[in-house]
Order: C-alpha cells, then structure tokens, then sequence
C-alpha cells in the first residue's frame, strides 16, 4: 500500500494556540485578596468578582488547549477512543463557554472530525465537517482561508470513500478561490492542487494528475526550497503518481530521492522518512524485485514497531505490506503468520470494520486462496466485500478490489458463473465510474490489495 501523503489539514490536527498559556510556566497566577472595606452586604466588590472570573476562565481555556494537543497526540499514535474522548469533552466545553461559532470551537469539532476520518467514521466525520464549513462560511466569509481549509478537509473525506465527482467539485472550487485570494505561489495553494491531483490519481487519470503534481513540485522547489517537507511530499505524490502508471524507473528515482533527503534532513527514524521507504518498498515489489523490497519492508516494520508501538496503525500497514511481499513469493506460511497478527490486532486496536482491518483481511483471504483452501479464502472475502459494501459503499475502488479478488477466487475453482456475474459487476461500475479505459488492477500482484 503506498501512501499518498498530501497535507490536507490546514487548521485542524495541529497544536493549539487559541487561548495562549503564560511563557513563564513556573509562576502560579497570584489571586489578590479582595479588600474587605469594600465589602457590601456581605458580597466581594464587583471589580474583584470580575478579576476572579476573567483569571478562572483564562486558566480555563488554558487547561482545554492543553487538552487538545493532548488529545493530537493520542491521535497521532493511533490512540483513537482517548484523543475522542478528550476532543468531545474540549468541543463540548468551548461550546458553551465561548458559544457554538466561536473560531477555537470549530478547530475543536474540525480535530474531532479527523479523528472520526481515520477510523474510516466517514459518515460522522463528514457530518461534523459540514457543519464547520458552513458555520466558518457564514462567520468569516466564502473566501477566508479557514473557509477554504474546511472545503479541503470535508473534500479528504469524500476522496476516502472514493467520491471522486463530490471532492473534485470542492478542491477546483477551492483552488479558484485561493489563485483570487492567496496567490499562485501561496504555500497553501500547493496543498489545494495536490490534493486536486490526488483525486484524479484515484480516478485513474493519469495525465491530469501528473501534470498538477509536476506544477506542485516545480513550484514548492522554487517557493519553499528543495529540502522542503512540502517540496519532498510534492515529489512523493508524483513518485505514486508513476507507480500506479508502471513507470518504475521515474517512480524509484524520485522515490529514492525522498528517502534520501528524509533520513539526511530529518533523521532515519521520523515518520516521514519511514513513510518514503514504505512506499519505496512496492516499487522494487513490483518489478520482481523481491530482495530489496523485503529489506526495505522489515526495516521499516521494525522502525515503526520501535518508534511508533507494536499497535500503532502505521505499524499495521508496514506489516500488511510486508505480508504482501511474502504473499507476491508464494511464501505462504509467512504471508499468514503476520497476516493473522496483522487482522487481529486491527480488529482490536481499529475496530472490525476500518478500512484496514478489512486491507488485511482481504490479504489474508489472498494467503488462503494461494494454498487452494478454498473455504476458508472464501469466508473471509464475502466477509471483506459486504463489509466494504455497507462501510465504503458499492462503488467504491477498495469494494471492487474485494470484488474483483472474490471473482478470481470463483475463476480458480472452475466456478465459471459465479466468477462471471462478480466479474461483469465489476467491469460495469468501474466503466460507470473510472471510464472505458481505466484499468486498476493492471499494476498490482495478482490477489493483493494494496
């Protein structure tokens, strides 16, 4: 699985300064003592009431952006039920202390949403995400670029569920905004045409992407210098954009390139280095490059296991993508020994039905049906495809994949009419959706859904 790594959260997902704490951390606000001459009727004087309530409510909202760079932290280590936790209990605090449009409020309920985004919650991830959008819009106006942020964010989570036409209509809406508002050059405005170029990566249009993802590139070189975290996301996209094309060659030069830059720049072990190897990984994997493709693989679990925790989601993946290589081998025992784990830790730390606990299921069904255990592989791939169905949707790419690797699984037996009418449904929406010349499977292994 390689990872497109727009940067999509503009205002939402990073720490928190709406209500800035004192820099001395070491001196503990003094409250003065009330003058007891001014004393009516047994009551503080007014003055000092109010002195009281402005300290107790600025040590308030102290306490809950603390909270919420708390909770960014479980959310970056895949902690989800305690960063949700912490993020219902800051939204519902701001809510009612600052009111419900208040700009703190709406980060609050923004950072909730992406919580909800990464578990595959699409459903009340967008809910929240409209909401913010249309509050912002009416607070601050069409064209703020909090507005636009909150476009782009509601967009990321139409691109998750593969609804290609709903996210292409925000994101070119969002670009035309920000060229009037920001500039061409405007840093922001490379956000908006990557994530533009990474909807039509997913539609398999492979022209359009590239040429915004050369656009990107060139102009973060030139804007914000060729060691930039942007410039090196940008060229990473665009290493994607030819792996999914089959052009290794410019695939692992950019690839490479990333990687290298990554561990001189920002060390062996950072999560972005450890995502450039990862997806460096299935271009060697897929030129039958077997080898290198398991180094990189283990290398990068290994990192992950250390660094991020043994049940961190990004540690999950390099495991599903490792199993993968066995799987590409024929390496059976392998293949299963981690794609068990891999499936069982998912249901347990994700949930049954994330998006990639069903991934390895579906590898896991693919470990099965390479050893002709035909039950078992079947089980689980109608497991994988209904759940896909209901979660993801009909259409959507990662349902096909199920589809597509269920039919094969029929092909394989000689079940002839079973294998047919999946494999027409699938060829049906795929032109209904992608066009009569996408093809999305002619660059992965066989049974592997990456």
């Amino acid at each position: 699985m390689h990872v497109v790594e727009t940067p999509t959260n503009i205002i939402y997902g990073t720490p928190e300064s709406g209500n800035p704490e004192p820099s001395c951390q070491n001196f503990v606000p003094e409250l003065e003592q009330p003058n007891l001459s001014t004393r009516t009727d047994g009551n503080l004087d007014v003055a000092a009431l109010e002195k009281i309530k402005q300290v107790a409510e600025g040590e308030h909202l102290n306490t809950l952006t603390s909270m919420a760079n708390l909770a960014l932290t479980y959310s970056r280590q895949g902690r989800w039920t305690e960063a949700e936790e912490l993020q219902v209990q800051v939204m519902e605090e701001r809510k009612m202390v600052l009111g419900q449009e208040h700009p703190d409020t709406l980060t609050s309920m923004g950072n909730l949403a992406s919580t909800y985004r990464k578990q595959g919650r699409w459903t009340e991830a967008e809910e929240q995400q409209v909401q913010v959008m249309e509050k912002i819009k009416r607070v601050l106006g069409q064209e703020h670029p909090n507005t636009l942020a909150s476009m782009v964010n509601l967009a990321v989570t139409y691109q998750s569920q593969g609804r290609w036409t709903e996210a292409e209509e925000l994101e070119v809406q969002v670009i035309e905004t920000g060229k009037r508002v920001l500039g061409q050059d405007h840093p922001d405005m490379l956000t908006y045409i990557a994530n533009l170029a990474s909807t039509y990566l997913g539609q398999g249009r492979w022209t359009e992407a590239e040429e915004l993802g050369v656009e990107v590139m060139e102009t973060g070189k030139r804007v914000l210098g060729q060691e930039h975290p942007g410039t090196l996301t940008s060229m990473s996209n665009l290493a994607s954009t030819y792996q999914d094309q089959g052009r290794w060659i410019k695939a692992e030069e950019l690839g490479v390139q990333v990687m290298e830059t990554r561990k001189r720049v920002l060390g062996q072990e950072h999560p972005d280095t450890l995502t450039s190897m990862s997806n460096l990984a299935p271009t060697y994997l897929c030129q039958g490059r077997w080898i290198e493709a398991e180094e990189l693989g283990v290398q990068v679990m290994e990192m992950r296991k250390r660094v991020l925790g043994q049940e961190h989601p990004d540690t999950l993946n390099s495991m599903n993508n490792l199993t993968s290589t066995y799987l590409s081998q024929g390496r059976w025992i392998e293949a299963e020994e981690l794609g068990v784990q891999v499936m069982e830790t998912g249901k347990s730390v994700l949930g049954q039905e994330h998006p990639h606990t069903l991934t390895s299921m579906d590898n896991l069904a693919s470990t099965f049906r390479g050893q002709g255990r035909w039950i078992e592989a079947e089980e689980l791939g109608v497991q994988v495809m209904e759940m896909r169905k209901r979660v993801l949707d009909q259409d959507h790419p990662d349902t096909l994949t199920s589809m597509s690797n269920l039919a094969s699984m029929y092909r394989d037996q000689g079940r002839w009419p079973e294998a047919e009418e999946l494999g027409v449904q699938v060829m049906e929406i795929r032109k209904r959706v992608l066009g009569e010349l996408k093809d999305v499977d002619q660059y992965r292994p066989p049974g592997i859904d990456i």
